[in-house]
This record gives C-alpha cells, sequence and structure tokens, in this order.
C-alpha cells in the first residue's frame, strides 16, 4: 500500500478574485427605507380588505357553535360540514377582487387617478 496523493483542501473566505488578485466589486445591495407613498397607501388599503374579511370571517365562525347548538342535531352536522365552505369560497373571492382592485387603481394619496 502507497501513500496515494490527495489533493489540498482550500480554504476559500472571500467572494471571487479577479486574475491579478483583486476583488470582483458588486453593487451595493439596496437600503432599505421608507417605501414610496403610492406603495405605502396600496398596502394599507390592502391590510384594511385582508383585516376586514378576517374579522367577519371569525365572526361568523363563531356563530357556529351557537347556531349549532340551537338547530336539530341533523341541521347542526350540516351546518358545521358543509355551510363553512361557500361563505370561505364567497370571502375569498370578495378579497381577490378587491385586491386587483387596489392594484390597477394604485395611486398616491391626494392624487386622483
Amino acid at each position: 500500500m502507497g501513500a496515494e496523493s490527495v489533493p489540498r483542501r482550500e480554504v476559500v473566505t472571500g467572494g471571487p478574485l479577479r486574475a491579478d488578485g483583486t476583488a470582483v466589486s458588486r453593487p451595493a445591495p439596496p437600503r432599505p427605507g421608507r417605501p414610496d407613498p403610492a406603495v405605502r397607501h396600496l398596502m394599507r388599503r390592502q391590510l384594511r380588505a385582508a383585516l376586514t374579511v378576517t374579522g367577519l370571517l371569525l365572526a361568523l365562525a363563531g356563530l357556529l357553535p351557537v347556531l349549532s347548538r340551537a338547530l336539530p342535531p341533523l341541521a347542526g352536522w350540516l351546518l358545521l360540514g358543509v355551510a363553512p365552505y361557500p361563505v370561505l369560497l364567497a370571502a375569498g373571492a370578495w378579497y381577490v377582487r378587491r385586491a386587483e382592485h387596489h392594484e390597477t387603481t394604485a395611486t398616491a394619496p391626494g392624487e386622483r387617478p
């Protein structure tokens, strides 16, 4: 058994280098700052729509146990197993329409489209 030649490991601690040994310059990453007022306005409008639909769904979900208790057993099971899905579908469709509407009509506050 002879000594096998094993390639020497190199430790890489920096970025790529040019042929002359100097580092390759990269553009600086964008600095985080305040977004454009139009973007902030759009984000506020979409947040308001999201919180509205979330609040309505939570209120309706909170009423389900009360309603299922007041109804006969079969109707209660149908209420819990079937009724939430059309409501969720309608709420999702409404939210998507609102978000698309907000994006197409996005302008800065105080400006008219």
